[in-house]
């Protein structure tokens, strides 16, 4: 954890993190707030090869950081993020080095979040997807517009549940609704996973930024190490769930090596359904989200 600070006040250093994280936009709209903004236009902010990495990285950069109290995070415009860049995804298949980079990042991004000690807010609206979904639950608060898409798009791309979500799905919302979103890709509303406790809130999608900037006031403004500490107490629970999400992980990149990924990327540009979808026993399409 980072040295506590009497320097509440303490301007952040944009410029540095603009340096050092370059895909990621960064704004500091009050004294201890950073905003991090997730930014890919006409891709509903999807998860590049350079963001993927400065998602996995800034992290540590934020848990040293003194002039840092609290993180909201979102994506530009009306949209959190579409998962990861197709581009990526496509490397990740050709490439072994890429695909082993980007296994790794992976790791880190989940690990980095957890272990980070400064409270991270997130503001979702619109598609949270992938890599974009793993940013928006593993954040300590979660505000989501009510009408937000929240779905994992693993098994729908052909291969297994990786990322964030044997970490914290089970956690959040209980096996049994794990099982049942992430084996049959069916997406959930902003309302629906607030009920089931997936996200902490859901708020007309005109209030998410609101309530989530109000919820990183609060948290700014109580004792550092009362809230750093009890949230290194809580992440406990997904340390303990390390080694599943380690062998989910795992899984998902063997996938990458399979054939039944190719056929999932090509579907997904060509927004239709894989060939490995098969209709069900009665003849009637299995019910899933048609599209990621």
């Amino acid at each position: 954890m980072s040295k506590p600070t009497n320097a509440a006040n303490a301007p952040i250093d944009l410029a540095r993190y603009a340096r050092e994280f370059p895909s990621l936009q960064f704004l500091a709209p009050e004294p201890g707030i950073l905003e991090l903004v997730m930014s890919n236009k006409g891709r509903l902010n999807a998860a590049t090869e350079a963001m993927h990495r400065d998602l996995a990285l800034v992290w540590r950069t934020v848990d040293m950081d003194d002039a840092v109290r609290v993180v909201v995070v979102r994506g530009e415009g009306s949209n959190f993020s579409s998962g990861g860049d197709f581009d990526m995804i496509h490397r990740m298949i050709e490439d072994e080095a890429t695909l082993i980079r980007v296994w790794k990042e992976a790791s880190d991004l989940v690990y980095n979040l957890i272990n980070c000690s400064k409270p991270v807010v997130s503001a979702i609206r619109g598609s949270a997807v992938g890599a974009g979904l793993a940013i928006a639950l593993l954040a300590d608060v979660s505000v989501a517009a009510d009408n937000a898409r929240i779905l994992d798009g693993h098994t729908r791309l052909g291969v297994a549940a990786g990322d964030h979500a044997v970490i914290i799905w089970p956690l959040l919302c209980g096996l049994a609704k794990a099982r049942y979103h992430l084996l049959t890709n069916k997406s959930l509303s902003g309302a629906e996973a607030e009920r089931i406790g997936l996200v902490a809130v859901a708020v007309p999608d005109a209030q998410v930024l609101d309530t989530a900037f109000e919820t990183a006031r609060a948290l700014a403004a109580s004792s550092a190490t009362a809230i750093r500490w009890t949230k290194h107490a809580l992440n406990n629970w997904l340390r303990m769930a390390g080694p599943s999400f380690d062998t989910s992980l795992a899984l998902e990149f063997l996938g990458f090596k399979l054939s039944d990924v190719r056929e999932g990327l090509a579907a997904a540009r060509e927004k239709r359904r894989p060939a490995f979808d098969r209709p069900a026993p009665d003849g009637q399409a299995v019910d899933k989200d048609k599209s990621e």
